[in-house]
């Protein structure tokens, strides 16, 4: 931890921003396999939050990689740190009054639950895009797991490295079952009656 600096207070609290926005902000977090859908259900459900007015925004796993944590690798320890570093930037958001979307694989429910620990309860809405490694290996559509089964890309989530699903995720959208349309559907009614948007 460094040392010789101090929290500053901002001058608008989350709450004030919250009330001149309209509406709760918190963490939309995406997770599962490669090619399930979360970044097209996590676009599209933004689409959706721009044309009712909220203040929402997308952080996607890849265009992450391209900046932010361009520093990083795929092993277990960069896996981690790379949620981490969104978790902290998740909650910059949440700060700022917005709702964030996030679409990261994010594999272990460990690091899942750090991010979750960061926020205050109710800040942290964990969205399983459930879809099996059969479907997501047949739509591939960057060819990722062609070359995960050709041994080109080492632990690859579902193939060579593992991903544990979330025991009690807040929400269940099937992409195999689904339409993104349904999915964004789905999902616009279950915040909806929960009061967050």
């Amino acid at each position: 931890m460094t040392t010789n600096i101090v929290w500053h207070e901002s001058s608008i609290t989350k709450q004030e921003r919250r009330t001149q926005n309209k509406h709760h902000s918190f963490i939309l977090w995406f997770t599962g396999l490669s090619a399930s859908g979360k970044s097209s259900v996590a676009n599209a459900f933004a689409r959706t939050l721009f044309e009712r007015g909220n203040q929402a925004f997308v952080l996607d796993g890849d265009n992450v990689r391209h900046g932010l944590n361009n520093d990083l690798g795929f092993g277990e320890a960069d896996r981690k740190e790379n949620i981490r570093r969104i978790g902290e930037v998740s909650k910059l958001f949440i700060e700022s009054g917005q709702i964030v979307l996030t679409a990261f694989i994010s594999p272990y429910r460990a690091d899942r639950q750090i991010v979750r620990d960061l926020v205050v309860e109710g800040e942290f809405i964990e969205v399983f895009v459930k879809c099996s490694v059969g479907t997501c290996e047949k739509r591939d559509p960057k060819g990722l797991y062609k070359k995960a089964r050709n041994a080109e890309i080492p632990n690859f989530t579902g193939i060579s490295a593992p991903y544990e699903e979330p025991q009690h995720p807040e929400v269940i959208l099937d992409t195999e079952q689904h339409s993104i349309e349904e999915c964004v559907e789905q999902l616009t009614a279950i915040l909806t009656k929960k009061g967050y948007i």
